[in-house]
């Protein structure tokens, strides 16, 4: 990490307020020089009545400020706890980020190198995080001013990273604070806060191609394996299971994608294990309202993938469902209600990940239910249907809206051969929906739905028996 150049100064000033003047001479009636806002560092050049002579290295100016408007230091060893009993107090303080940032900063310019340990780099990870955070849920009324004290964090070192995600742009604190305390630190607490902070799904940029997203996801993989939990508070254990489902969940949806080996025909997958064994390690009884979002995102990110952790096909009676390597990475599926009237022309052909082991197929045994996994955390549903010019295809996505995470999947036949049960999770306009429904098989419209299967009787009584089993959606 960086350090500014203005911390080599024998006595530096730093700035505590937002929108300190600095003038041309040491009155209030002088002409203003620039503004200068919490955290900026100042080489301190005199002192003159309540005013002091300062230069700032970073605009290159010269001036006077109040001397009750900032913190002097001579960055001695000796004022080093000083420094840091100062970063410890604004560590929990929102909207002295830009300050608190410029305490530690100088504390590890006057520390002596054998004292530094990791606190001062868990402090300086948690200030630069709740920056970004809170420039990128700024109000207009706010930019101006959390955008200054973005550009005084950068001074120091500080590195953000701009991630755009459905027209919004996001502000992402880099990490390299939180990678030093993982080095560091033998705390387990202050081990596993810095793992959360650098494996969050929403800083990672959506443009990177499939292959460096799987080398983000296992690098992501490897960072929370690391972590001990066992003596974890049980509330940060739960964020670190669900963290992990969620990142398993990601690796099983890669593994999946190029993976050869298999077991009677399907192909094995250990992450998608994973994934289910960490989401079912979540003691929901202490889990707080703050992580009920991310527990939602890790149980829909494992309900999509969750068929990988199966390796056996489900009775399907008289039907054969065959599926070929296509063009350019395309998996084509074929359909025939015997394998000697199977079919050389694919039915459909997709660049999605098709579970096999999901296919369920009617009793009149012309209908099909097949899971089909175009892009990671969302899985839709393929509607088979035979009629009298062969087999057809309809798609069932998890939401009309443009993808995010979601799944739907089949829950079950009706009797009378003109609905199915089918169960939802889906994240829309940042809220996570759960549903349980009656669809109709003429139009694939829903009939009926519930927040709880209790709540419908037809999907109660008539929901399929191995989806109960398996399903995460009844977590």
């Amino acid at each position: 990490m960086l350090l500014s150049s203005t911390l080599a100064a024998a006595a530096l000033a730093i700035v505590a307020q937002d929108q300190v003047v600095l003038r041309a001479a040491p009155r209030d009636s002088a002409q203003q020089q620039t503004m200068l806002s919490q955290g900026d560092s100042l080489e301190v050049r005199g002192e003159k009545m309540d005013f002091l002579q300062v230069y700032d290295h970073r605009r290159e100016r010269s001036g006077y400020v109040r001397a009750s408007q900032v913190r002097q230091t001579t960055l001695s060893a000796s004022e080093a706890p000083e420094l840091l009993a100062v970063a410890r107090f604004v560590r929990d303080t929102p909207g002295t980020e830009a300050m608190g940032i410029a305490f530690v900063a100088a504390y590890l310019k006057a520390a002596p190198a054998t004292a530094i340990d990791a606190e001062p780099f868990d402090i300086l990870g948690t200030l630069a995080d709740r920056l970004a955070r809170r420039a990128s849920g700024a109000s207009k009324a706010q930019e101006a001013l959390l955008s200054t004290q973005v550009d005084t964090a950068r001074h120091y070192g500080i590195g953000f990273i701009d991630i755009e995600r459905d027209g919004r742009v996001r502000l992402c604190y880099e990490g390299e604070a939180f990678r030093r305390v993982l080095a560091l630190s033998k705390q387990d607490v202050q081990r596993a806060h810095a793992a959360l902070a650098i494996t969050r799904s929403d800083c990672i940029d959506p443009t990177l191609l499939p292959s460096k997203r799987q080398a983000v996801d296992q690098w992501r993989a490897e960072v929370l394996d690391r972590v001990d939990i066992s003596k974890l508070p049980e509330y940060l254990k739960n964020r670190m299971h669900a963290r992990r489902a969620s990142v398993w969940a990601s690796l099983a949806f890669h593994e999946a994608k190029q993976s050869t080996a298999t077991v009677d025909g399907i192909a094995t997958n250990t992450a998608a294990q994973r994934a289910l064994d960490a989401l079912a390690s979540v003691n929901k009884a202490e889990l707080s309202e703050d992580d009920q979002s991310a527990y939602a995102e890790a149980a829909i990110r494992t309900g999509a993938v969750r068929w990988g952790a199966q390796t056996g096909m489900r009775p399907v009676g008289r039907l054969t469902l065959r599926a070929a390597a296509g063009e350019n990475g395309q998996t084509c599926l074929s359909v025939a209600t015997t394998p000697a009237t199977a079919s050389a022309q694919p039915l459909r052909c997709t660049y999605g990940v098709v579970w096999p082991q999901s296919l369920s197929v009617n009793p009149a045994g012309n209908i099909a239910a097949l899971a089909v996994q175009p892009l990671d955390g969302w899985r839709e549903m393929w509607v088979l249907r035979r009629n009298e010019a062969g087999w057809t295809v309809d798609v069932l996505p998890p939401s009309g809206n443009a993808p995010d995470l979601g799944y739907v999947e089949f829950a079950g036949w009706v009797p009378g051969g003109t609905q199915m049960l089918v169960a939802r999770e889906v994240r829309q306009d940042g809220r996570m929906r759960r549903s349980f429904e009656t669809v109709r098989l003429d139009s694939l419209l829903t009939d009926k739905k519930a927040e709880e299967p209790s709540s419908l009787s037809t999907f109660y009584r008539w929901q399929d028996a191995q989806w109960k089993k398996l399903t995460v959606s009844l977590r």
